[in-house]
């Protein structure tokens, strides 16, 4: 069984790559949210002195919808390094099967959240986002404000599946060893 597993870790380098990327996303999104907010804000103070600055009228809705890329696949990726938040008081009480038990089934869960996130969050995108657009910029379809939901279901649903296998792995390379 061992030797499964040897072969299955061979695409751990597919997962860090996701990982790397999502994150790299990430900083992205919050260097553009911090650039157009301070030009937000700082034209807000200087229309005060020249009234020919104003201040971007799509400034806010774009800020939103980077901070909703941002909340959800920064959530995902708290998944792969165990960040995301869990009651942790009564584990000292519980025996080491049933916390494992727990967990798997914990990851089932949200293995199944994100695959509702993807079926439903990619039906909103297509139906209510297609059918709006921002207010500010009338050209752009407000699909791209339900996308990031998808998206992250993607990336929940792969960190998941490491998750998954991590625990199994974990149960049955002690059990080999004992």
């Amino acid at each position: 069984m061992e030797g499964f597993f040897k072969q299955v870790d061979k695409i751990k380098p597919l997962y860090d790559v996701t990982y790397k990327v999502m994150l790299f996303v990430c900083k992205l999104l919050l260097i553009a949210d911090i650039l157009i907010t301070s030009v937000s804000v700082a034209c807000r103070y200087l229309s005060k002195y020249n009234h020919a600055i104003h201040d971007p009228a799509w400034s806010e809705e774009v800020v939103l919808t980077l901070m909703a890329y941002m909340a959800v696949l920064s959530a995902a990726l708290a998944i792969r390094r165990g960040a995301h938040i869990r009651m942790t008081a009564l584990d000292v009480y519980f025996p080491k099967k049933l916390l494992k038990a727990l967990d798997i089934l914990n990851d089932v869960f949200v293995l199944a959240l994100s695959i509702v996130m993807i079926v439903v969050g990619m039906k909103y995108a297509q139906t209510i986002g297609s059918k709006g657009s921002y207010v500010s910029m009338p050209f752009l379809s407000r699909f791209w404000l339900y996308f990031p939901i998808p998206v992250a279901g993607i990336a929940m649903f792969v960190f998941e599946l490491e998750q998954i296998y991590n625990h199994i792995k974990s149960i049955v390379i002690k059990e080999e060893n004992k």
